[in-house]
């Protein structure tokens, strides 16, 4: 017998309905994840699935003495009870519809099985639920869920908030897990590891899919170009049908009423499709280019001063961020990487060395904990500041023609900000940040609670992005197709840098142990810090110039001498997303270099040419040698990566 079935399900909000006439089994053993795009009805469906939500026509039923445990998406405020004592409400909050259940547990029993979690997930349990990190929260409610041992866990988002230790954890925790497991989530690799069924909601329909998420992918996509084939085909016919029937009175004799009726009947079903919903439309608002360097930092360190201890939360730190480097940072929650961010912009003050900002720089900032909205105002005051218009690459915008391009409909933009999703919140905050030119984007957590096509198109985004990026995620797909390094909290307040994405630094970290001599300076640029060289990686000496002739970042030499200084050998790697990207554009940017050179070289041949003002002459020369000092690097860039990729 099924765990749960659905029968016919009925749901709306008040608006149109939400879930159509949808029906679900759930079996024992399953992992179902549930995908769609953001505000189908996924939440929804699981609080119907758990009771606490009452379908508006069609049942729900539950197998006898089937226990339901739920995570919800968003964290609750203001609970100040321990921690011990809110993952024992864990028991009262299961779904029991047996309560006759057999071997009920005893309290003893009780308490020990909160123990056990509360070892298992590394928690205090005399610590204050209000006093904790979003992220220590999260782990908290988590563990409410699991203590019950339920039949049927229900995981809203689990993967929000928590860092990339506790995520593999839970992977890990999950696929032991002898219970059944429904869960949504917006972590591309959580889904691939644990799901083998999913679910997709997709216009108030339920789409069962027998397989892993991979595959999912890959039947989707097929059966979205058959979808839109279809589609055209009727379109069509239905035009034709429609031609025919104002051909006159002729053409509408007795013995065509059959057709009629059948036109009325395409006509229906023509007017009852539901359209698939479009894609989010992310464009940047590109400023001034910004100064070559961006940040320099100097063997920093801070330490947070508080009444019982201080916490040293970054010591010996140098880098140097160069213009167009695209950096992640990693660490555990609570390790201090949005204090490190603030730190490099200039909004802390370091207790010792010193860090010194580019020129130029036009820099948007987005808050993991989406400060920047105002809860009581609608999305539509918040992107709009009390203004109608936006002017979005020098052209005026009306704010709810701006807003549909981020998917929200001209009621969900005068709706308040409090009572949207997750994902619509986030939805905003990046609406928001693009209406401002930048030429640095600072981003703190920016995929929670963001669907899969979302996702797909901010990394595009990014990844064209002219700008420089420092972003932090525990999001590791989204991580390996972004950057092209990682700042990695290693723990002691000691940060280390690695080439490539998140396993790129799982493979350096295994492959490439550090020398004790080597992890006192955490060193990105050999150049700020004078004689010292020390890296997470071996360094080549093409690596070794000075800062002003060294590539940024995302141009990082990544082929060259197969020794380093101290005779190491380097370690052979692959190319990454970022680096296979930049070789397929390297040749049309070399071309376009050339040819504006061939142009400046015609225009300086002109005799006229030195009759001009010295001002306008020194301008063009300096515009020759940045083009030919730019045109050898890409030459080079172009080398290595074709000799890494060989």
């Amino acid at each position: 017998m099924a765990l749960v079935s659905l029968n016919e399900i009925h749901f709306g909000y008040g608006g149109g309905p939400l879930l159509e006439n949808v029906s679900l089994q759930i079996e024992r053993g399953e992992r179902v994840g549930l995908v769609g795009r953001n505000g189908s009805g996924k939440s929804t469906l699981m609080k119907l699935i758990s009771g606490e939500l009452a379908a508006d026509d069609g049942e729900v039923l539950r197998g006898p003495g089937v226990r339901i445990g739920r995570l919800i998406q968003e964290v609750p405020t203001g609970n100040d009870s321990t921690v011990q004592e809110v993952v024992a409400t864990g028991f009262a909050a299961t779904n029991r519809e047996d309560e006759a259940r057999a071997e009920p547990l005893e309290p003893w029993e009780e308490a020990h099985q909160v123990d056990r979690v509360l070892s298992e997930m590394s928690l205090d349990p005399d610590m204050r639920f209000a006093e904790l990190s979003s992220g220590m929260k999260r782990r908290v409610l988590l563990a409410q869920a699991l203590v019950s041992q339920p039949d049927l866990l229900l995981l809203d988002e689990p993967t929000n908030h928590l860092d990339i230790e506790a995520v593999a954890w839970l992977e890990a925790y999950l696929i032991r897990y002898g219970g059944t497991l429904v869960f949504v989530t917006h972590d591309r690799v959580f889904l691939r590891k644990l799901s083998n069924r999913i679910i997709e909601v997709d216009r108030g329909r339920l789409l069962d899919w027998p397989c892993d998420y991979t595959t999912f992918l890959q039947r989707k996509e097929a059966a979205l170009e058959v979808e839109v084939q279809h589609q055209a085909l009727f379109d069509k016919k239905l035009a034709q049908e429609e031609i025919w029937v104002r051909t006159g009175i002729k053409a509408r004799r007795t013995r065509s009423e059959a057709r009629i009726r059948e036109l009325n009947k395409m006509r229906e079903e023509r007017r009852q499709r539901k359209n698939r919903v479009g894609n989010v439309r992310l464009v940047v608002q590109e400023a001034e280019r910004s100064g070559r360097l961006v940040i320099e930092a100097k063997k920093i360190g801070f330490t947070w001063t508080g009444e019982a201890h201080d916490k040293t939360v970054l010591r010996d730190f140098s880098t140097l961020i160069l213009r167009g480097d695209k950096i992640g940072v990693i660490g555990p929650n609570g390790s201090g990487k949005s204090t490190l961010l603030r730190l490099l912009l200039g909004q802390l003050t370091p207790t010792s060395g010193t860090v010194r900002l580019g020129t130029k720089l036009e820099i948007a900032y987005f808050d993991q904990l989406r400060e920047q909205l105002d809860e009581n105002k609608t999305a539509q005051e918040n992107v709009g500041e009390g203004k109608t218009t936006l002017l979005i690459n020098r052209q005026e915008r009306h704010v709810l023609g701006y807003l549909q391009e981020f998917l929200f409909s001209a009621e969900r933009a005068r709706t308040l900000v409090r009572y949207l999703s997750g994902g619509e919140r986030n939805r905003l905050m990046l609406a928001k940040l693009l209406t401002k030119p930048s030429n640095m984007l600072v981003l703190d957590e920016p995929t929670n609670d963001l669907d899969a096509e979302t996702l797909e198109l901010l990394e595009d985004l990014l990844i064209e992005y002219p700008g420089t990026v420092l972003l932090v995620s525990h999001d590791r797909e989204f991580l390996n197709n972004v950057v092209s390094s990682t700042l990695v909290f290693e723990g002691n307040g000691i940060v280390k840098e690695y080439d490539g994405g998140y396993d790129d630094w799982q493979r350096q970290r295994t492959e490439s142990p550090q020398q004790p001599s080597e992890t006192a300076d955490n060193v990105r640029h050999p150049a700020c810090q004078g004689d010292s060289r020390a890296s997470a990686l071996p360094i080549s000496p093409k690596n070794l110039s000075s800062a002003e002739t060294r590539e940024p970042l995302g141009q990082a030499q990544v082929g060259g001498d197969s020794t380093t200084p101290s005779g190491r050998p380097t370690v052979p790697r692959k190319l990454n997303f970022k680096e296979q990207r930049e070789l397929e554009l390297l040749p049309a940017r070399i071309d376009q270099l050339e040819t504006e050179q061939a142009a400046l070289h015609t225009l300086m041949s002109s005799p006229s040419f030195y009759q001009q003002p010295k001002s306008d002459i020194a301008t063009a020369a300096a515009k020759l040698e940045a083009l030919e000092q730019e045109l050898a690097e890409a030459f080079k860039r172009w080398e290595s990566l074709e000799a890494a990729r060989s």
